[in-house]
């Protein structure tokens, strides 16, 4: 069981959809009410929707025409853009000195994949010990207790994946308010990455993929140009300064020392000549 595990969709609501303010009439159903009042719009046509169901509960997502153009109040955009090298160590290191941390190393994502570890092994001793009562009176009740510790470990999956996923916006939210006038990413072989099985864990829980599509999401909307760097690109190996490539750099190596007297962090020298780069394509 993952954390892709945990959404299914339920069934469409293609036609025009009623809703209040505490609740919305679902076809079949009738009026539902709505654990979370206000998000959604009373005053415009609801199109349709999607009720998709996560970890026992119930999700309702709609499409609402609010009639509004888009695309007549772009902001002011700077003049210098922003490269980001994104990694294991820090999720992503910025060339104007934004730093934004492995969420995966925080205390609470460790508390909660710990305690994840502990619920799917009493998950699988329940199941061992299903294949031993499948002949008894209490084959029933074990069946409940399984379905019931189901539950609480798709819970968990979906927190964590609640908090990764939160994070993500934010730092795609903290990116867009500084209102650069590119954003220049390396276009990571992250397929490659997961063959590695001492880091497919790592990589799989940083979400880049996800990453990088929200993040040109928001340049869309607001009008940035997201440059893409190809794979091959020596970012982590050129020098800043003189534009020497350190053919011998290894992965161990955290700091940047160059021959001619520069030295930076790794991250950041490369987030610099990411920002700085050439050749790209505009995604």
């Amino acid at each position: 069981m993952s954390e892709s595990d945990i959404d299914y969709p339920c069934f469409f609501l293609q036609n025009i959809i009623p809703c209040e303010r505490h609740r919305i009439k679902i076809p079949t159903l009738g009026w539902v009410q709505l654990k979370e009042k206000g998000y959604i719009p009373t005053n415009q046509i609801i199109k349709s929707g999607t009720v998709s169901s996560q970890a026992g509960r119930y999700y309702v997502s709609v499409l609402v025409e609010d009639g509004l153009e888009t695309g007549n109040n772009k902001p002011e955009l700077k003049d210098l853009g922003i490269g980001i090298d994104l990694g294991l160590k820090d999720f992503a290191v910025c060339s104007d000195g934004s730093i934004y941390k492995n969420i995966n190393k925080s205390p609470t994502i460790k508390k909660l994949e710990k305690k994840l570890k502990r619920e799917q092994r009493s998950l699988s001793r329940k199941y061992e010990s299903a294949k031993s009562q499948r002949k008894n009176e209490k084959g029933e009740a074990t069946r409940q207790n399984i379905q019931k510790q189901v539950l609480t470990v798709q819970k968990l999956h979906q927190r964590l994946a609640n908090a990764r996923r939160d994070y993500i916006n934010k730092i795609v939210s903290d990116l867009a308010k500084a209102k650069p006038g590119y954003i220049t990413i390396e276009d990571l072989h992250v397929s490659g990455m997961m063959k590695n099985r001492h880091l497919s864990k790592a990589v799989a829980q940083q979400k880049f993929y996800e990453f990088r599509a929200k993040l040109e999401n928001k340049c869309k909307q607001i009008g940035i140009e997201l440059r893409i760097v190809d794979r091959f690109y020596p970012s982590s190996k050129l020098c800043h300064k003189c534009g020497c490539i350190k053919s011998d750099l290894r992965l161990s190596d955290r700091k940047y020392i160059c021959n001619c007297g520069y030295s930076a962090d790794g991250d950041y020298n490369a987030s610099l000549n990411l920002r700085d780069a050439q050749t790209y394509r505009v995604a």
